[in-house]
């Protein structure tokens, strides 16, 4: 099977982590997120909500927006709408930083999302200290023992994990967990084709309890009224808001859209 960027990014992070001699356990002590959470944003009404993203750039299609100011993109996300904002620190392959999502945090209430690649307890511990309410968990990338592991911490500092599925064996390693918000990534890892009917396939047999979020693939309002149509209660979009002339128009566009119209 040929490798994708995924991998790629997957061994750069493993490599960092096997150098990191911190003791997340020491560091975790006495750490707690008690700021808005990400899951009860997430809770539709009829309306589908929009989690927003900071993103500068992506490996397949280079900068996006070189020279976004991160603060200013948030309030004008959250003057949108958005119900919560995403925000990569990846450097190496998004050209994000942790100093991104803590300018994000300070400037709005919304809860944010670090947006990253987790392989480490010391990830999930970087990601309370920068005052995150939730980490991105990617089931692709971890074993069902490191996903178990990550996820009890990250819920023990009072994170919501957002665990990223993309076929049914990983959402079911999702819900043995006891997830309570699954992302499924509409984009095929392998082909990087969207392909929405597969996303909607994937979460019908997941409890209306578990937050469903739809990621990759959503351009417009008519992309967001067939993702809550399939049963999806959110919907996470970067690119078209990032490369918006008005990103807060964008943002409303997309948090207006009622499914059920």
């Amino acid at each position: 099977m040929p490798r994708t960027y995924l991998d790629a990014i997957e061994a750069v992070h493993r490599e960092r982590a096997a150098r990191d001699t911190r003791d997340w356990r020491e560091r975790a002590r006495g750490l707690r997120y008690d700021g808005p959470r990400l899951e009860d944003a997430l809770r539709a009404d009829t309306r589908v909500r929009v989690i927003a993203e900071v993103k500068r750039r992506s490996p397949s299609k280079g900068w996006l927006n070189e020279h976004l100011d991160p603060a200013s993109l948030a309030r004008a996300y959250a003057a949108g709408g958005a119900a919560a904002i995403s925000v990569l620190t990846d450097e190496e392959h998004f050209s994000g930083s942790r100093a991104d999502l803590e300018a994000v945090r300070a400037s709005v209430a919304l809860p944010v999302l670090r947006k990253d690649f987790t392989v480490s307890e010391n990830d999930v511990v970087d990601t309370a200290e920068m005052g995150a309410s939730g980490v991105l968990l990617i089931a692709a990338i971890l074993s069902s023992e490191e996903l178990r592991r990550f996820w009890h911490l990250a819920t023990e500092l009072g994170l919501s994990p957002l665990v990223e599925a993309h076929d049914a064996r990983e959402v079911d390693l999702a819900l043995e967990l006891g997830a309570r918000i699954i992302g499924v990534n509409q984009r095929d890892l392998h082909s990087f084709e969207v392909n929405p009917a597969h996303a909607a396939a994937i979460i019908a047999d997941i409890p209306p309890h578990v937050v469903r979020v739809a990621e990759s693939g959503l351009r417009g309002p008519e992309d967001v009224a067939a993702a809550g149509r399939a049963g999806f209660d959110a919907v996470l979009v970067g690119e078209s808001f990032v490369t918006a002339v008005d990103p807060a128009a964008a943002v409303r566009a997309f948090a207006d859209v009622d499914p059920a119209a």
